[in-house]
């Protein structure tokens, strides 16, 4: 069955700009936050007959409608992030969707309102034809790209009342993810004694500190990489960004590093901070410190058994699509979800080869697929 509407919405939502900051001050105010384009979900939603509300301050807003079905037994959170990420560099027009060759082209087209699309279209038509079986509750999260303080304005909304499971949409290329790795970032700060760079020998150099620590956190990435998880593979570490310093004459009293710790089923800020403290003893690297290290996203480790995934493999099975679980190489919100006692699954239209981008596109069948799959999901009772 075609679906037209799931991709008319698309090319409504590429067109308002939700770009998340990313904690840069650069960004014009035109493109950068989700509240155009929550407020637009909430007014489509609304018209649907739903009781949709906009959650979270200023520009950085979230969106919420319940859609419930006399007699269901579950309920499931479908959540699709509203934001995307900078559009620098690209090579397209990034919010005028572009429709060639089946494909259509345009920031956040992939990553990821073609999932947020495709949930719609299929709730409009569920909700037409008065064919809803379980109980959804829609969740379009701001700042999935960076903090995720969309989700837990989500979490607060939901209070006690939560839902059974939750599927975010993220572009899987229609296969359900039962695992991802987390995220911690990491950021050390190395402390010196400045001087007059004519005599060096007066002070300590924080750069040349810092710089002894990326070598004992290179080596340590080597360590980690010899653990293994069955499915995920190996944790990684990755220095991402340097930085100290205010003259070439002046021997730095303050340098600093952020960096990209992949994370394992298991894993924590504990557990990362006691690895980096004892690479830093090992290799006797003074003067620096872990300023802050923050698990951005939590792994993601749903067993297979879970009424999530066998919801999802019978459902794609009526699709003849693949009902293998499958992994992830990046973290989502389903990982904060399940952190807050919501298991979950990631599921939906388009490949992750293209999120992010110069040319960012999503394949307009696969989003008519799964607008048919969140037919099938909604019209299902368990």
């Amino acid at each position: 069955m075609s679906y037209p509407a799931c991709i008319r919405f698309l090319r409504d939502y590429v067109a308002i700009p939700s770009v998340n900051p990313m904690r840069r001050d650069d960004m014009p105010a035109a493109i950068t936050g989700e509240r155009r384009y929550a407020t637009h979900l909430r007014e489509q939603l609304r018209r649907l007959g739903l009781d949709a509300e906009l959650l979270g301050d200023g520009e950085r807003a979230s969106v919420i409608a319940e859609a419930a079905a006399r007699g269901a037994r579950d309920t499931v959170l479908i959540a699709s992030h509203l934001d995307t990420v900078p559009v620098d560099g690209m090579e397209i027009d990034p919010f005028e969707p572009r429709i060639d060759d089946g494909r259509l082209y345009g920031r956040g087209s992939c990553d990821t309102k073609a999932g947020m699309a495709a949930a719609i279209a299929a709730l409009a038509v569920v909700l037409e034809r008065g064919t809803l079986r379980r109980n959804v509750v829609l969740a379009g999260e701001a700042d999935e790209e960076c903090s995720s303080i969309g989700v837990r304005d989500v979490l607060a909304r939901l209070g006690t009342k939560r839902p059974d499971w939750v599927l975010a949409t993220e572009p899987t290329n229609l296969e359900v993810v039962t695992s991802h790795k987390g995220i911690a970032l990491v950021r050390l700060v190395a402390h010196g004694v400045s001087c007059h760079s004519s005599e060096p020998r007066n002070g300590r150099s924080a750069i040349a500190a810092i710089a002894r620590a990326v070598l004992a956190l290179e080596a340590l990435g080597a360590e980690i990489g010899e653990r293994t998880h069955p499915r995920l593979g190996r944790p990684t570490l990755s220095v991402g960004v340097i930085g100290g310093g205010q003259a070439a004459n002046i021997v730095p009293n303050e340098a600093w590093l952020l960096s990209d710790r992949r994370l394992l089923p298991g894993e924590s800020e504990r557990t990362v901070c006691d690895e980096i403290r004892g690479a830093l003893a090992r290799h006797e690297v003074a003067d620096v410190a872990i300023e802050s290290c923050t698990v951005e996203k939590p792994p993601l480790e749903t067993p297979v058994e879970a009424p999530a995934v066998r919801v999802c493999q019978r459902v794609l099975g009526t699709l003849d699509l693949p009902i293998e679980p499958a992994i992830a190489a990046f973290a989502t919100d389903a990982g904060l979800f399940d952190d807050a006692g919501l298991p979950g699954v990631v599921f939906g239209p388009g490949s992750i080869e293209q999120a992010h981008t110069v040319r960012e596109w999503v394949d307009l069948a696969q989003v008519e697929r799964a607008t048919e799959f969140f037919v099938r999901l909604f019209e299902t009772a368990d």
